[in-house]
């Protein structure tokens, strides 16, 4: 066995001791944001009450995208030194650091916060990690430049673009949850950005990595796609009261739209570089790679705090 085979195990650079379903609840705490700070190598966290930054937790470098459920741990990928971390969301630090990846991308976690799935844009591979047990469990064979994937409501289905201007999207089965299948391709009328299924699982939301376009596919696969017009590419998505929440970093602007036709209902500026968008717990979060600040707004899309986190921010999630 060699190196980047002992690795792919689930090698543990940092020790944790395993932590089973139910989590540590966080009781009495109001709900806070995390956002990376990639080029610092730390994770802040953000009152979404305040929007005034509570702390840092150090990690290793590159810390790009977080994902966060519930009170299972956060999911940090460093993209740049093929590591991921588990960050604890009771204690608010790192608790294991899992080795053997090429270029980790974005993270799905399952229903529950037991599974998470990262892409690894560099194997082009799809990683079950078992959150109880901070381990890799399994590795699925999805294609090149794996990056952005969404799971479905019911937690049956899977969709991963494959880069950051994707010809393909790869639509996997989860019937067993621990080793995902690739059931089928979807080629969208773009090159593909960001994928994210509705919060009734009926469609997936699809934007583009090079024009002012998103498609509204069906998730059972059967028909095409209802196709918009958007902002400047490329635009990412995310759900929450208000409806669907489309950000456009190189547009400055955050748009929310209705679930039913995509509708444009209200349009905020945020700034530029505001790439990545988060709903949950009645905030949507947008971080700035080009400003370093941080953008709370609320269901409606009403900006209440921008605040200047790092010098570049990332990602982020909202833990509650």
């Amino acid at each position: 066995m060699d190196r980047r085979d002992f690795l792919k195990g689930g090698l543990a650079v940092a020790g944790l001791v395993a932590t089973r379903p139910p989590w540590p609840a966080s009781a009495g705490r109001a709900p806070l944001a995390l956002t990376t700070a990639d080029k610092q190598a730390h994770v802040v966290v953000v009152s979404l009450a305040s929007g005034r930054v509570l702390r840092r937790i150090a990690t290793r470098e590159d810390p790009r995208s977080i994902e966060c459920h519930g009170a299972a741990p956060a999911v940090v990928a460093h993209s740049g030194i093929g590591v991921v971390s588990l960050i604890d969301t009771h204690d608010l630090a790192v608790r294991r650091v899992l080795g053997g990846f090429d270029q980790p991308r974005y993270t799905a976690i399952a229903r529950g916060g037991d599974l998470a799935y990262v892409s690894d844009g560099g194997s082009g591979e799809l990683a079950t990690i078992d959150l109880r047990s901070g381990r890799v469990v399994h590795r699925t064979e999805v294609g090149p430049g794996a990056r952005h994937l969404s799971r479905s409501p019911d937690g049956r289905t899977l969709w991963v673009s494959l880069g950051s201007s994707a010809a393909q999207i790869a639509v996997l089965d989860l019937a067993d949850p621990l080793r995902p299948v690739v059931r089928r391709r979807v080629r969208p009328p773009f090159k593909a950005h960001d994928v994210s299924f509705s919060p009734s699982g009926r469609r997936v939301w699809v934007t583009a990595g090079r024009e002012p376009r998103l498609a509204i596919y069906p998730a059972a696969g059967r028909g095409g796609p209802l196709l918009l017009g958007a902002d400047p590419a490329p635009q990412h998505v995310s759900f929450g009261a208000g409806g669907a929440y489309v950000a456009s970093g190189n547009g400055r602007s955050l748009q929310v739209r209705a679930l039913s036709d995509g509708a444009v209902h209200r349009s905020a500026r945020v700034p530029l570089g505001s790439y990545n968008v988060q709903g949950g717990a009645g905030r949507v979060l947008t971080p700035s790679l080009s400003a370093g600040t941080l953008t709370i707004l609320d269901a409606r899309g009403r900006v209440l705090h921008s605040v200047r986190v790092a010098d570049a921010a990332h990602d982020a999630c909202v833990v509650s």
